[in-house]
């Protein structure tokens, strides 16, 4: 092969795996989107240390003496904002785990305020649960049923927002099934960032897709 086209097939591979590598993510063949991309956090912005990890997509690595849940700076948030949507995900966390999906959140300084919770806490195996157990949307509903799995377990939830309505599936359960115009989240906004919260404590998260309506 002449010297020349070895220049323009290095050249074009070099162009194809940049364009790769910055091309944005497009839709499976069941319409969902991968809202991470294996590498980094490109499209989410943080102050915490989320950190990408083999076996996840994103991992919370609390630094020493980070702890509470009023550091909404380092929760991590998509850039972007939604309305309706179905939500897809894995997560796990450690004994006495805590952390959060939020949905729609307004003000990225104050998530618990302008947007809505969907629990993740370390409650398996308790009997009687509520708002503030894993499943419930905090102050507003109790899971049906605890679907959560032990520490150190995977679970997934599928969370779908469609208008006022709201369901969670947790571990192949629909636990919630929420009309949000008759609840206390009735005024919060119909379109906003959805965000992972930093509790101090690790969490994993995989298989984060999302699907708009």
């Amino acid at each position: 092969m002449k010297p020349t086209m070895i220049i323009l097939k290095r050249a074009l591979l070099t162009l194809t795996t940049c364009a790769a590598l910055t091309a944005p993510a497009f839709a499976n063949e069941d319409g969902f989107v991968p809202m991470f991309n294996s590498r980094d956090i490109t499209g989410w912005k943080t102050t915490g240390n989320w950190v990408v990890e083999e076996g996840s997509d994103v991992t919370l690595k609390p630094r020493k003496g980070e702890s509470g849940w009023k550091r909404y700076n380092d929760y991590i948030a998509t850039e972007r904002q939604y309305g309706d949507f179905i939500l897809d995900l894995e997560f796990k966390f450690e004994k006495a785990g805590n952390s959060g999906v939020f949905l729609r959140v307004g003000d990225l300084k104050d998530h618990v305020n302008s947007g809505m919770e969907v629990q993740i806490l370390d409650t398996h195996g308790k009997e009687k649960v509520g708002h503030h157990d894993c499943g419930g949307v905090i102050k507003t509903r109790a899971p049906s049923k605890n679907m959560v799995k032990p520490a150190g377990e995977w679970n997934r939830y599928t969370i779908t927002m469609k208008g006022y309505h709201l369901t969670v599936i947790l571990n192949g359960e629909q636990i919630i099934d929420l009309d949000l115009s008759t609840s206390a989240m009735k005024d919060r906004p119909a379109k906003g960032h959805i965000t992972l919260q930093d509790e101090g404590k690790p969490i994993w998260y995989r298989n984060v897709r999302i699907k708009e309506l």
